[in-house]
């Protein structure tokens, strides 16, 4: 089975959220807290992305608020990074990250879910989707039922709720994590190892 940990994805992506807050924090002027116009400049903001602003849905992946924002979403990346380096390729890897964080960054585009005047920063929901494909792969491969999988993935969306969490991100995120890895796992052909032995079987008397 192919997987990505010789590139060291989760690493990358790791350093990437590290030096874009240490960008953000030295353009803001304060290292604890991300300045607002920063926020507003490199987060998502429905009105901006509307008025023209599209690298908001990606730039927004890598910004966080402060560094406690920062230190909880690189902690669950680290956990579920590295489950799904020993599962997916390069590729698939990346996919589900991106995908996951676009479609939870899309999703909270809509205005009947949230204000678009409200900016919205995070990995989570890129974070979400690589939770989702790992845990439902990992189930569908061994042929159990994916309802555990469902059922523990929302829960967590649940626990993780709060005021200002921006839950139709991790949604979103989950969703596309959920539906990535069932594909993968439902088209990929567990493989099969056989030991060959060589030479006259023995007596058994």
């Amino acid at each position: 089975m192919p997987n990505s940990a010789k590139y060291k994805p989760t690493m990358v992506l790791i350093a990437l959220n590290i030096g874009m807050y240490i960008f953000t924090s030295v353009t803001g002027g304060s290292f604890l807290e991300t300045n607002m116009d920063v926020i507003y400049q490199y987060g998502q903001v429905g009105v901006l992305v509307f008025d023209g602003y599209y690298y908001q849905l990606l730039s927004s992946m890598f910004v966080h608020a402060n560094i406690a924002h920062l230190a909880g979403n690189m902690i669950f990346l680290l956990m579920f990074g590295l489950r799904g380096e020993e599962i997916f390729s390069l590729p698939e890897y990346l996919s589900v990250y991106l995908l996951g964080g676009l479609t939870g960054n899309l999703l909270s585009l809509m205005p009947f879910f949230l204000d678009p005047s409200i900016p919205s920063v995070g990995a989570s929901g890129a974070i979400f989707a690589m939770f989702g494909a790992c845990t439902i792969y990992i189930r569908r491969a061994v042929r159990q039922s994916i309802l555990g999988a469902l059922i523990y993935g929302f829960f967590l969306v649940f626990i993780s709720s709060a005021p200002g969490v921006n839950n139709f991100a991790h949604v979103g995120g989950l969703a596309t994590g959920l539906i990535i890895g069932y594909i993968l796992a439902t088209r990929r052909k567990p493989v099969t190892t056989y030991t060959m032995t060589y030479g006259y079987p023995r007596s058994l008397f």
